[in-house]
């Protein structure tokens, strides 16, 4: 469903264009991850994950209708995202944003030490050359693909599928044979990235103590639960205590009763005592 809120967030966006422009002339904004980058890229994947994106099979893979997405774009243009856009449309918009940018995201990393890297720790220490511009769209980047492959189950799309198709896009050489081969490393340095990100996911997630978790009612629960628990421990001891005390106080009596009877044994007179006896021989 189209909002008001979006249309408003795309006016304020969109320049003359918002594809083959720089960043520098497009409005930003901040994504969850604190990612600062073209509020047009948050708006389509915002609207991609909506329409159930994540879980559609070939995401990003599957090409959608060439007429339909220049249509979209002129209506971007304008500062309007229409309604029931194809899934595939959208994601083939936020491919060709990153492949039309003046300037590919990785280009301004030496090519000779990105061809060097051969571990998840080099490509690690290659990004960190990137302006802060581009590193957080390629933050940004990364962390939409590591979102569909969490649902690489349903869509079919693994990080190296997802590397395989946004790695055309994010670097642009001159020279055919050389781009192809830097767009195989380019390849590596998303996939291995990506698949650093779900580890670090799981990591996080593994760590959460779930009693952390817990609201204050809950809180409050348990602490009711053991003052009343405490209140039913009290009163058995209260009983038990009590019941020692009726055991001692019949005890007293059963006592008290024999001192009685031998007391008033002890006073009744010598003839009334041999008459008692005299009985007990005859009996």
């Amino acid at each position: 469903m189209f909002l008001l809120h979006d249309l408003l967030i795309c006016l304020r966006v969109c320049s003359a264009t918002v594809f083959g422009v720089s960043t520098e002339s497009m409005q930003l904004s901040y994504d969850l991850r604190g990612n600062c980058v073209p509020t047009i890229l948050t708006l389509l994947q915002s609207r991609l994950y909506d329409q159930g994106g994540l879980q559609v099979e070939g995401i990003f893979r599957i090409t959608g209708d060439n007429s339909e997405e220049e249509f979209i774009r002129e209506e971007l243009n304008k500062g309007v995202l229409p309604e029931g856009i194809d899934i595939h449309c959208l994601a083939g918009l936020i491919k060709a944003w990153f492949r039309e940018l003046p300037r590919g995201v990785l280009d301004s990393l030496p090519s000779q030490q990105v061809m060097q890297c051969e571990s998840e720790e080099d490509f690690v220490k290659v990004v960190r050359l990137l302006p802060q511009a581009e590193a957080s769209l390629l933050n940004w980047a990364i962390n939409l693909m590591a979102d569909f492959v969490e649902f690489e189950d349903v869509n079919k799309m693994t990080s190296r599928n997802l590397a395989l198709v946004f790695a055309p896009n994010m670097s642009q050489m001159a020279d055919p044979l050389t781009a192809l081969m830097y767009a195989v490393q380019v390849m590596n340095l998303l996939r291995n990235l990506t698949d650093k990100t779900l580890r670090e996911r799981k990591t996080a997630i593994s760590h959460v103590d779930p009693w952390d978790n817990r609201s204050e009612a809950e809180d409050c629960n348990v602490e009711e639960y053991n003052q009343e628990e405490d209140m039913y421990v009290f009163e058995e001891e209260e009983e038990d205590d009590e019941d020692v005390n009726d055991l001692d106080k019949e005890d007293e009596i059963i006592e008290e009763s024999g001192r009685i009877t031998l007391l008033a044994d002890e006073h009744k007179p010598s003839s009334a005592v041999n008459a008692n006896d005299q009985k007990k021989q005859e009996t």
